[in-house]
């Protein structure tokens, strides 16, 4: 029994995970909006620094893998590039 709770949690989280994810795209999508009205570029390599030292120190305080949360916040920020590119029109997403 404890099993199955703890893993509908997990599934709780997960669902939280995900609809976090959508919300950060929808502000990568205001972004896009405020970067081409700036003709500013989609890629800034100082803010990815930026994002991926944050939740790197961010995970050593939570005590869990700091590479691997990286890794993560690293498909974040492809999706958000993408996501920006789509709005200037240069992108690949359906």
């Amino acid at each position: 029994m404890m099993i199955d709770k703890i893993r509908k949690e997990i599934d709780q989280v997960d669902h939280e995970i995900v609809r976090d994810i959508a919300h950060r795209q929808e502000l990568v999508s205001e972004m896009a909006k405020i970067k081409i009205s700036k003709n500013v570029p989609v890629h800034d390599e100082k803010r990815t620094r930026e994002v991926l030292e944050a939740v790197f120190n961010r995970a050593v305080e939570y005590k869990i893998d700091p590479v691997s949360v990286q890794k993560i916040f690293e498909v974040l920020i492809e999706m958000s590039e993408e996501r920006q590119r789509e709005h200037s029109g240069e992108g690949n997403l359906p």
